[in-house]
């Protein structure tokens, strides 16, 4: 074959480099024997259109396109590097599909992990009785081995948790600390493994459900039956002791040597005995791994509420208006409503035992508790005092996960409205305020607003994990779209300002971070652990002083700020300082809900990956 040399004009060319020979095609092929030095110059320019141009070329398109090699090495080079561009541009497309998304509110810049920690260590601070010698908590001990144990009845009520700042015990929140932390199990057991604290929240729940179960004693199961709703308070007009009462004295749990009056009530006491039959029922789902244990806590749950429900309805109300029995905490607890309690102790009790009675009734009066939750100026807040939107939450998660049809139907369907009208109110600002620094004032009357806040946070955390695992996106609140991703920037937005993101820069969290309160409201935190007992008169001094604590109660939630976002660290101002064992229960809540899960493979059930346990509190349910 004829060999001809050729050099485009516009590129000057090394002397016999190559050449190209032209093939029977017509095309200009490279000369096979002078293959060995490659040089790209690409003068990718398409030529003008010209009738002739238009016709096929007998070059090559390197020719025809300016593409000049001349050096071996270097196009080797260049191909490599161009596959290394293009794997690293797929790996990353490829990653970026296959990670999971993170927008820009879905953790929180907190330590989470040790917040909880925190606050779950405050219920081993508050412990009453026989105190655990392996506590985290170092400034307490035994006491109130006596409580029960006074004139007029006997009976063994030493255990338990003491409320507050103070030395006195409560029932109803006890309860409802009970139940609102083995709801949190019941969801978040895996979170709550993953960082090693599953053992030590199951013991918290443990002591209070041992003490439920005390607090309700019954000498014949189809008639009578005594609730203690209180422990300490007032002398009850004795003069023992020149007036010193768990309200007067400013003394450690150590150091009392005044008398711990009692209050007892019957199951005629409604809204208490909803409340033990839920904490009683939620305990045991719980407790399933210990079947005899689980098995005395849905017995007593069930004898309890049959007792309530089986009441004359004219009989049946709120424990607070009954002077013997809650005389003393009506300055307190007091109750303003009773059906949302049995409804709650219902649901409870139904989803403990699988008995669709139990749901039967709980549906049934659910649309009479929204009425009475209506009138007593509690709806869409959920606190130790109105349970109506955790009835609502529970019920919807039933119609979501496990409906059961009719005849609930229409209840399930007007707990999933009351749901999404609830958290609708907390987005919208129509019907809440907020501070200036973003905290919601759901109840502004009534002080203490990080506990509401809380529960808030965490039942609109709670709810976007289900409707993530039913794949829905939003829903309306009328003329407003409603996003997931805006009810989690909400419910993050809460916890944020809990832990310092306020204008304080202050942690409300006693322990968390650098700057927090130092005054808390607390008898055993401001006193020191010195082996000496100290006087109710001594105490005065530790009350007074405005020096810090000398004892740091770690994760404590104090009440929190003013409506302005003001907040005094003073010891003698507990509606800014002073912490209680339900504010913390909606707090631990609030956190574990927030806590980001263990890491999961793309295969996971969408369950897993939020680290919710979707079906485990339907395993009784048949």
């Amino acid at each position: 074959m004829p060999k001809s040399s050729y050099v485009s004009s516009d590129v000057e060319m090394p002397t016999a480099m190559y050449v190209h020979t032209i093939s029977e095609a017509g095309r200009m092929l490279p000369s096979d024997s002078k293959w060995n030095s490659i040089e790209l110059n690409f003068g990718l320019y398409p030529k003008s259109c010209n009738n002739y141009e238009s016709l096929p070329s007998k070059y090559s398109k390197s020719y025809e396109y300016n593409m000049v090699i001349t050096d071996k090495k270097d196009f080797k080079r260049f191909i490599g590097i161009t596959m290394v561009v293009v794997l690293l541009i797929l790996v990353s497309i490829l990653l970026a599909a296959l990670l999971p998304r993170k927008h820009k509110h879905d953790s929180s810049s907190k330590n989470l992990t040790l917040a909880v920690n925190q606050a779950l260590t405050f219920f081993n601070a508050q412990k009453s009785g026989n105190y655990p010698k392996n506590s985290p908590v170092k400034f307490r001990g035994d006491s109130g081995l006596q409580d029960g144990n006074i004139s007029g009845f006997s009976a063994d009520l030493v255990g338990g948790f003491y409320d507050s700042g103070n030395n006195q015990k409560f029932s109803l929140p006890t309860a409802y600390t009970v139940t609102l932390l083995s709801w949190t199990v019941l969801e978040y057991h895996e979170k709550y493994s993953h960082i090693s604290e599953l053992d030590h929240i199951r013991d918290i729940i443990k002591w209070g459900s041992d003490y439920l179960m005390k607090v309700f004693v019954t000498s014949n199961a189809t008639s009578n039956a005594a609730l203690y709703s209180q422990v300490g308070g007032a002398r009850n007009n004795t003069k023992d002791d020149a007036g010193e009462d768990d309200n007067n004295c400013w003394t450690r749990p150590e150091d009392m040597a005044y008398p711990r009056p009692g209050s007892r009530c019957d199951a005629t006491a409604s809204d208490l005995a909803g409340e033990i039959v839920a904490g009683l029922s939620a305990a045991s789902l719980v407790f399933k791994d210990n079947i005899d244990y689980a098995r005395q806590l849905t017995e007593r749950a069930e004898t309890l509420f049959n007792l309530a429900i089986k009441q004359d309805p004219a009989r049946q109300g709120m424990y607070t208006t009954d002077n013997e029995c809650g005389a003393e905490a009506r300055p307190f607890y007091n109750s303003t409503s009773f059906r949302d309690e049995l409804v709650w102790g219902g649901t409870w009790l139904f989803l403990a035992t699988g008995n669709p009675l139990y749901l039967a009734y709980a549906t049934g009066n659910f649309s009479s508790a929204a009425d009475e939750e209506v009138e007593a100026g509690d709806k869409g807040v959920l606190y130790w005092n109105n349970k109506q939107l955790g009835n609502a939450v529970l019920l919807t998660r039933i119609l979501y996960f496990h409906d059961l049809g009719y005849p609930y139907e229409v209840a399930l369907s007007s707990s999933r409205e009351m749901t999404e009208t609830a958290i609708c109110s907390y987005l919208t600002d129509k019907h809440f305020r907020r501070t200036p620094g973003g905290l919601i004032l759901l109840k502004p009357d009534k002080g203490s607003p990080l506990e509401f806040a809380a529960t808030a946070s965490f039942i609109s955390k709670l709810f976007k994990d289900y409707l993530d695992l039913i794949r829905k996106s939003g829903w309306r609140c009328g003329p407003n779209a409603i996003s997931v991703k805006g009810l989690h920037s909400f419910s993050i937005s809460q916890i944020n300002y809990i832990l310092g993101d306020n204008p304080m820069k202050m942690s409300y969290l006693v322990g968390f971070g650098d700057h927090y309160p130092k005054q808390v409201h607390h008898r055993a935190a401001s006193i020191p652990w010195d082996g000496q007992k100290y006087t109710c008169s001594q105490g005065d001094k530790w009350l007074n002083s405005k020096d810090p604590n000398p004892n740091i109660l770690s994760g404590a939630m104090v009440s929190g700020p003013d409506e302005f976002d003001n907040f005094l660290d003073e010891r003698g101002k507990p509606w800014f300082t002073q912490p209680s064992i339900s504010s913390n229960a909606g707090l631990v809540a609030a956190l574990i809900a927030h806590l980001d899960p263990p890491r999961r493979s793309k295969n996971s059930a969408p369950s897993a990956t939020l680290g919710l346990d979707q079906m485990g509190i339907f395993e009784k349910i048949r």
